[in-house]
């Protein structure tokens, strides 16, 4: 039965590497029926910011699976990136990306390493929400939901289920964001007790990616935040030998992408030199996804087959283990060529001819007695003593119910009894609380703005402060 699929050829070494796939993939039997559509560089440049014209939406939504090559999303001019704005469009809430060793066809210094990075896909500070609040400070909004992580959560241990893996591990930075990452590392920690079978554990990211770096066969799974995962999985793929040959799977309730996890690579672009494996890698869990089990790996163990007998293109050649060096188009005839082999020394593909999709139940989320405890107000101001702005604050808002409790600068208390040492910017947050025991609400914020904008203040932003069943939604100041 043929799967419809919208592709695109993308920029750069897109056009090249797609049309390589595509011909593999037609001469392994891969039942394919194709509408293209154009996306990326050129309508960006010709004034479309979107990078996609409004009616292939639906020819992406219809067909459900979406085979991209890379795009260029172009320097300055405030482009959205389309990869992103794809994932997130269509709920592609899991990116999955595979990275093995190769050695020693690929070298590389870690021969035993095999695992798959799980990369939460919409939110995070993928989320894109930035701006600029004051002449010398920019803020970009770090956003980690319940229902976000307890998806991808849920996801990275069916798919260990699935795929027979024995472990997972999570990466996060709550020892020092104690509410979004610490949301993260708590929800897996609650997932986990679901499946006992499953060896689960928990690293902080900084040590647990130089960890990566160092013993990489010490993990299988690894579930991650969207730039965590970003990151990581490009080093992951780098150090089995190049971050050209590993394909990345993006995939929804409803809908998938799949690409490679590298870029367009114009430098290299019309040569006929690009190695076209990451997308080829990307193409085979297309067809894994689609049920075209028999085929994906037919073309996984011919194009293994071409990497053990030295068949390389010139990103991977290397004069002692290579035989040949090879053009896109050519890497393309010698898989072909071996369609129906098997690797004799590197693990031979096999997949499950029975494997079912991954579907994802969401538990409830508990609802929780809200209380607002107070405010905090962002101001930009020049002068740089935050004892005179204190002052000024706490003459201006005499009258209100809410009363100035702290200032900082960066995320450092500055005011009452700062550090001279601290720097500071043209940027404070100024935390005001009530102490009289009142119910405050969005009322007693709006005076309290007034009061500040009256003494001549400029108010920039705010953040209320609540407590969620009388725990606080909200951090500390450093040195707070």
């Amino acid at each position: 039965m043929s799967n419809r699929i919208t592709v695109a050829y993308g920029d750069g070494i897109g056009p090249e590497i797609m049309k390589a796939c595509l011909r593999i993939m037609k001469e392994a039997g891969a039942q394919l029926e194709i509408d293209e559509i154009e996306i990326g560089e050129k309508l960006y440049l010709s004034g479309n910011t979107a990078g996609i014209r409004e009616e292939d939406w639906k020819t992406i939504v219809d067909n459900k699976i979406f085979f991209k090559a890379p795009i260029t999303t172009p320097q300055g001019g405030g482009y959205k990136s389309l990869n992103v704005t794809v994932r997130k469009t269509l709920g592609l809430f899991s990116n999955v990306r595979p990275v093995r060793s190769l050695s020693p066809y690929v070298e590389t210094k870690h021969p035993e390493m095999n695992m798959v990075i799980v990369r939460e896909n919409e939110e995070d500070l993928y989320a894109g929400i930035e701006h600029r609040q004051t002449q010398e400070v920019f803020q970009c909004l770090k956003l980690i939901s319940r229902p976000g992580t307890e998806k991808i959560i849920r996801f990275a241990f069916e798919y260990a289920k699935n795929a027979g893996r024995k472990k997972v591990t999570c990466m996060s930075k709550d020892n020092i964001m104690k509410l979004t990452d610490g949301e993260f590392h708590r929800a897996f920690d609650e997932i986990s007790k679901e499946y006992p079978e499953i060896e689960a554990d928990h690293w902080i990211i900084d040590i647990g990616a130089a960890k990566i770096a160092d013993t990489p066969e010490d993990f299988d799974v690894v579930v991650m935040a969207n730039l965590y995962g970003d990151i990581v999985s490009d080093i992951a793929a780098q150090i089995t030998g190049s971050v050209g040959l590993a394909g990345s799977a993006n995939i929804g309730e409803e809908c998938a992408m799949f690409e490679a996890i590298h870029g367009s690579a114009p430098m290299i672009a019309g040569q006929g030199v690009a190695n076209p494996s990451g997308l080829l890698m990307g193409g085979v869990q297309m067809l894994n996804y689609m049920g075209q089990n028999d085929i994906a790996e037919k073309i996984e163990n011919a194009w293994l087959t071409t990497l053990e007998e030295g068949v390389h293109t010139f990103d991977i050649y290397n004069e002692q283990t290579s035989t040949k060096k090879v053009t896109t188009e050519e890497f393309a005839d010698e898989v072909i060529k071996r369609l129906g082999s098997k690797p004799t020394k590197l693990p031979a593909a096999s997949y499950p001819k029975d494997a079912k999709k991954i579907e994802v139940k969401l538990s409830k989320t508990p609802m929780q007695e809200k209380k607002l405890d107070g405010v905090d107000v962002f101001l930009e101001c020049q002068d740089r003593n935050p004892n005179n702005l204190g002052e000024k604050l706490i003459s201006a808002t005499n009258d209100s119910d809410l009363n100035l409790i702290m200032i900082t600068n960066r995320g450092v208390k500055v005011f009452p009894n700062g550090n001279p040492l601290t720097f500071c910017t043209d940027h404070w947050r100024c935390r005001f609380m009530s102490d009289s025991g009142k119910e405050l609400s969005n009322s007693d914020v709006i005076e309290l703005l007034k009061l500040i904008n009256d003494a001549g203040l400029d108010a920039i932003k705010t953040e209320n402060l609540y407590t969620f069943d009388g725990k606080r939604g909200y951090s500390l100041g450093q040195g707070q």
